[in-house]
């Protein structure tokens, strides 16, 4: 199987994102975002999901991060889907069950080529120091749509809201590393009834 990688550029009035991700990576990051608690959740993923992700973007954030998260979204999952290719070959389906201290969330992921987030998280409370909890599904919804995945998050439990946001995404890092996979049983075959995904 080739090297997977991708690089996605999108410039709007809003923000300038750069991205480049290799899925057979070793989990490096780099990380140029102006929001540092994001930046640490980005980690995760790529630490987890041996993914490794350069991403560098501005935004509006003298309004909030919001149009910043949710284009980073849609350009990461641009790069996701691009690097995935025809998806032949590769595992499928993901899922990872991540505990930290009090907290446990589980991720479950299809590359399905149908977008569907399912995100059940309560945070317990509206901020992690300045970060809007909000916007993590918001960064979630715009991956989710562009990078054709369907995407289930359930927090089964947990009380410290940085506790449980650090196992979505180190979840979500270990389910997607068990997706796109090389399935040597399968190898050259897509992983579907159907013939597409």
């Amino acid at each position: 199987m080739e090297r997977r990688v991708a690089e996605v550029q999108r410039e709007t009035l809003e923000t300038r994102i750069n991205v480049r991700i290799d899925l057979d990576g070793s989990g490096k990051t780099r990380l140029e975002t102006g929001v540092p608690f994001f930046e640490h959740m980005l980690e995760q993923v790529g630490r987890h999901g041996l993914i490794d992700i350069e991403l560098y973007a501005q935004g509006d954030l003298n309004i909030d991060a919001h149009h910043t998260l949710e284009d980073i979204g849609i350009t990461l999952g641009q790069a996701f889907s691009r690097a995935l290719d025809d998806k032949r070959g590769i595992r499928r389906y993901g899922h990872a069950y991540v505990p930290l201290d009090e907290a446990l969330t589980r991720v479950v992921v299809d590359c399905s080529g149908r977008p569907g987030l399912t995100h059940a998280v309560d945070y317990h409370r509206a901020r992690i120091g300045d970060f809007d909890v909000d916007l993590i599904h918001e960064f979630l919804q715009g991956f989710v749509n562009h990078a054709a995945i369907t995407l289930q998050v359930d927090n089964l439990r947990g009380r410290n809201a940085h506790h449980i946001a650090e196992t979505v995404f180190k979840a979500l890092g270990r389910a997607l590393r068990m997706a796109v996979e090389p399935d040597p049983r399968i190898a050259g075959m897509l992983p579907s009834t159907k013939g597409a995904l």
